[in-house]
């Protein structure tokens, strides 16, 4: 990302990062910023951020520009998949989901972690998740969720009160009622 800055903005960029250690400070903090987003989104928000702007971006506008390039695929930003991932009722597989990428990743992470445990554990797991599976998405990669498994039809045999009342039998002899 900043080797595209610099070529882009070499003026600009010199300016305002004119020696190597404050550079680094500010890979630092930007890093830290942008941990939410997968490579290739924050790659495809500094193309963006390029190709709309003739200044070199603040660390805010590339923030707008990565939550801005999950957009054209239709993924929602990594905060929002995990709370939607973490309120999802169960089956799972039948939930109107705003991305398949969103189920997948809670998948991956493990729906009961997500339910039971609090977000300091179960975020950086489904964050790892989501930005695989936006990688994937983003890399053009199509996700289908898989119909859940529809019950089996009843045999339409209903038994007789009788032979109920024998089975409950047999079941009361077993467990030594």
């Amino acid at each position: 990302m900043f080797a595209l800055f610099r070529l882009n903005y070499h003026n600009q960029f010199y300016a305002a990062y004119p020696d190597s250690e404050q550079l680094n400070q500010v890979k630092k903090l930007w890093l830290a910023a942008l941990a939410d987003y997968p490579v290739q989104q924050v790659l495809h928000g500094a193309r963006q951020a390029i190709e709309t702007s003739e200044y070199l971006p603040t660390l805010n506008r590339m923030i707008e520009c990565c939550r801005d390039s999950l957009s054209p695929y239709g993924l929602p930003d990594a905060r929002s998949a995990y709370r939607e991932a973490c309120a999802a009722a169960s089956p799972k597989s039948a939930q109107p989901w705003s991305h398949p990428a969103v189920y997948f990743a809670g998948r991956d992470a493990d729906w009961f972690l997500l339910a039971s445990e609090p977000e300091s554990q179960s975020w950086p797991l489904f964050q790892a998740a989501y930005q695989r599976w936006c990688s994937k998405v983003m890399a053009g990669e199509q996700l289908e969720i898989e119909a859940p498994a529809a019950l089996p039809a009843s045999s339409g045999e209903v038994s007789s009160r009788d032979e109920a009342l024998a089975e409950l039998k047999k079941i009361r002899e077993s467990l030594g009622d």
